[in-house]
């Protein structure tokens, strides 16, 4: 089984905006090595029923998680390395998980959804792009062997992120995981944002949210 890197964050950051949820370090001091992505290979379609991705987000007086679904994605690989691909979410199945109480479950989520937030009703969609594939020198098992470069799109703006990833090949799946962290206030995600507002004190929302991808993709 030959390995190969994908973690990624795409969402996350805006979710936990209203949210809350705890950040990962994901920076890695490992020698890494240049390869640009191609986009060349096979491809292998992303099996929604088998995918899942989780968003956390913090705020001061608490944090929240959550899932939002695939609409659809491919990855393309050459000789059992990752060289492109592209992730496509469905913002408007934002939910969340660790509100028991309904009603106050339905006004997060609506308020997620609402234009404060994601603006689904304009924004349905929010989408990650591979640019750049670099593996990671000496990389230990199981953990990321390839830093990966990439456009992630939010609610219409585009910023270059680049992340540790794991992702293997086998017997025609790829399994790809990944924990990014993600700025909101890049994204015109406003709402509770001390880089917009200033200081809000108690009612200030992290800038910061991550989001952890769990992908399958077959031939």
């Amino acid at each position: 089984m030959r390995k190969t890197a994908f973690y990624a964050s795409l969402m996350a950051a805006v979710f936990f905006t209203a949210c809350g949820g705890e950040t990962t370090e994901t920076a890695q001091s490992t020698e890494v090595t240049t390869e640009a992505a191609t986009g060349e290979g096979e491809v292998y379609e992303i099996a929604q029923d088998q995918s899942s991705v989780a968003w956390y987000g913090e705020k001061v007086l608490g944090k929240h998680e959550g899932e939002i679904k695939l609409q659809s994605g491919q990855l393309t690989v050459a000789d059992n390395q990752l060289t492109g691909g592209t992730i496509v979410m469905d913002m408007k199945t934002i939910a969340n998980k660790d509100l028991t109480d309904q009603e106050q479950n339905d006004k997060l989520v609506g308020h997620l959804k609402s234009d404060d937030f994601f603006g689904v009703e304009t924004y349905p969609t929010a989408t990650f792009e591979i640019t750049g594939v670099s593996p990671i020198a000496n990389a230990a098992a199981d953990q990321p062997n390839y830093t990966v470069q990439g456009n992630l799109t939010i609610k219409d703006k585009t910023e270059q992120i680049d992340f540790p990833a794991l992702v293997t090949v086998d017997n025609n799946t790829v399994k790809a995981k990944a924990d990014v962290t993600v700025d909101r206030s890049k994204f015109d995600v406003r709402f509770g944002s001390e880089t917009f507002f200033g200081e809000l004190g108690d009612k200030a929302i992290s800038d910061e949210f991550r989001l952890s991808l769990d992908i399958t993709a077959t031939k």
